[in-house]
């Protein structure tokens, strides 16, 4: 299935790099190999101890935590999480979740992983948009480790207010608001791997770790790129 959405959507999508525009090989998708050097991997994936994960530190029981790419503005990598999102790009989407999966089977802990969960947007955001991003990342993941991706755990609402004259902690509780578990429970001896677009604060992270966490299940995170400050 993930192969005949790449090759619809290569109808659709002119054949040239998306970062410096030239003609892509048979063996190149979405980024020339020169472009591809260009992203900032973070090689989080070979460190317990690495930014993202200490992000959770007496926040949320988060077993392992990484992302793929370091989030710089004004850079390719910017420019492509920007086309999936706003412009409807789902293939990029669907490549950079593989790059992902690639750098996750260098760990050794995603063998512990038995199922995936995207974080979910509200269903207004994702008619806008015409998918959820995270989902999308999340099937790329899923094409390259085999782990399945479960859909039906989180959702999300429309009850979160302006953060803009909140505080930290009203922060937190405004987005704690804005997400549920659609189960209360899950199979015993669930370790799911939440796969989010770009991680801050990690405040929404933090939400649905606990929801899933609360359900009775073990959770690893991976964000596609990290917007350290």
């Amino acid at each position: 299935m993930i192969n005949l959405l790449s090759s619809l959507l290569h109808l659709f999508y002119p054949h040239t790099c998306e970062g410096c525009g030239t003609d892509l090989s048979n063996t190149e998708e979405i980024l020339c190999l020169s472009c591809m050097r260009q992203l900032p991997v973070t090689g989080f994936q070979h460190h317990t101890n690495n930014p993202v994960a200490r992000i959770f530190y007496g926040r949320a029981k988060v077993l392992q935590a990484m992302a793929a790419y370091y989030y710089v503005r004004s850079t390719l990598l910017q420019r492509l999480i920007y086309q999936f999102k706003y412009h409807r790009r789902e293939d990029i989407a669907l490549f950079l979740g593989r790059q992902a999966g690639h750098l996750l089977l260098q760990s050794q802990w995603i063998h512990e992983i038995t199922g995936i969960v995207p974080v979910p947007m509200t269903a207004a955001r994702e008619r806008q948009r015409g998918y959820n991003q995270a989902a999308v990342l999340a099937n790329g993941i899923a094409a390259v480790t085999g782990k399945p991706v479960i859909n039906n755990i989180l959702a999300r609402t429309d009850q979160r207010t302006s953060q803009t004259t909140k505080n930290r902690l009203l922060r937190w509780q405004n987005v704690t608001a804005s997400f549920m578990l659609k189960a209360s429970t899950l199979p015993s001896g669930q370790h799911v791997l939440l796969v989010d677009d770009v991680i801050t604060t990690g405040a929404t992270t933090e939400t649905c770790c606990r929801l899933l966490y609360d359900a009775g299940a073990s959770v690893s995170v991976c964000s596609l790129a990290y917007a350290h400050h």
